[in-house]
């Protein structure tokens, strides 16, 4: 789950994390409150959207007047901004945060996240603040600062000393950022996040060390223990059909492909969206039922597919394991029966009770093609596909 840039910082603000003062606004009006009740002569508009490149696409603006924080609120709220990071499509804009501004004399980056290599949570640094992190790895690995903690430990001031010293703090400003560094780390655990990141991570004219943005995303399956933090979702920035898969228990993301999946279980369905490339075609969506799904979620799950214009042929591809081959069956029948399909259908079912299935899906007179492997499934719903076109 993410949340917006105001959000991330009222998060990070309590534990110890220094950010600029600011306000959301949903009003050109409520701006220039926020800018007036800030004080000062130099503010920053920004437009409060789940995507990265905001700068670029002219969803930050300074402004020296509360007048100018008015206008700047007026020219983003309710405009599409188009990043990088949001598609052709952009995202509307319909809330934007007023902050102070402040003199910057450096930028730096700095991330939290979990190492998979390492199996360990570690803070990720370097002194190219304001860019994008993907192309400073790529050209200069060796300048990227890692440091991996112990959970044992928990993060100890060597941690965050090798952090500062590594970005060329000295001073006030090191003993600012290794705190700073501490609570990003306080954080990322105790809310369980799965990445934090402030790009950039600025020292102000002044000595100040802030977080000037702050991105962060948090585990899924572990959000039943922040129920303040849920309540943060802003499913107007996220995509209908992802959102309404959440709210059912449904693991599901859109791609750009014309084959929909439907599978039981994260590796599977990466397999399956592998083997369905091998075989010449692309697919639609990951989906991933889980593996004690009941056949009202298999039915709602095959609906959400189906609802995807894009989709051309749908492939299901299940092993009952805890999930028996039947109950899917029944869901898949149900649904297809109540949607009126029309797109081509491979199903291959492997597990407990999968001649059940196949007896269910042979009997119900519906035009659904059985396979017994995965790479035959792969390759008939992609000639189907291609047949029908």
């Amino acid at each position: 789950m993410n949340i917006h840039e105001y959000q991330a910082k009222q998060l990070l603000a309590r534990f110890g994390v220094a950010v600029p003062r600011g306000g959301v606004a949903y009003t050109p009006s409520e701006a220039e409150k926020a800018a007036k009740g800030l004080g000062g002569k130099l503010w920053v508009v920004k437009a409060q959207i789940h995507a990265g490149g905001r700068g670029k696409a002219g969803g930050i603006r300074p402004a020296k007047s509360t007048a100018e924080v008015r206008e700047a609120a007026k020219a983003l709220l309710g405009a599409t901004l188009v990043t990088k990071q949001t598609g052709p499509a952009g995202k509307e804009v319909k809330r934007v945060y007023v902050e102070e501004g402040c003199a910057v004399a450096r930028e730096l980056y700095a991330s939290v996240l979990l190492d998979r290599a390492t199996s360990r949570v570690t803070v990720l640094a370097s002194q190219a603040g304001g860019m994008d992190i993907e192309e400073v790895a790529a050209k200069d690995p060796k300048s990227l600062i890692k440091v991996a903690v112990d959970p044992a430990t928990g993060i100890q001031p060597f941690h965050a000393r090798k952090v500062v010293y590594g970005l060329g703090l000295s001073g006030n400003a090191a003993a600012a950022a290794a705190e700073l560094i501490a609570g990003l780390y306080r954080a990322f655990v105790a809310l369980d996040a799965s990445l934090i990141e402030i790009n950039p991570l600025v020292v102000t004219a002044d000595g100040r060390v802030l977080a000037l943005d702050a991105k962060m995303n948090f585990d899924d399956n572990a959000l039943f223990r922040h129920k303040d933090i849920e309540e943060l979702r802003d499913e107007d920035e996220e995509d209908a059909t992802e959102a309404e898969a959440s709210r059912n228990g449904l693991n599901y993301v859109r791609l750009d492909g014309n084959i929909g999946c439907m599978v039981n279980g994260a590796g599977l369905a990466m397999a399956t969206m592998d083997t369905i490339k091998m075989a010449g075609g692309e697919p639609a969506n990951f989906l991933d039922v889980g593996g004690g799904a009941t056949r009202e979620r298999v039915a709602t799950a095959f609906k959400l597919i189906v609802r995807d214009p894009k989709v051309e042929g749908i492939m299901v591809n299940i092993f009952g394991g805890i999930m028996r081959c039947d109950v899917i069956a029944e869901g898949i029948v149900a649904a297809v029966r109540e949607v009126n399909l029309v797109v081509p259908l491979v199903v291959r079912l492997e597990g407990t009770n999968v001649d059940l299935g196949k007896e269910i899906l042979a009997k119900s007179g519906l035009k659904i093609t059985s396979s017994d492997s995965l790479e035959d499934a792969a390759r008939k719903i992609v000639k189907a596909v291609k047949a029908a076109a």
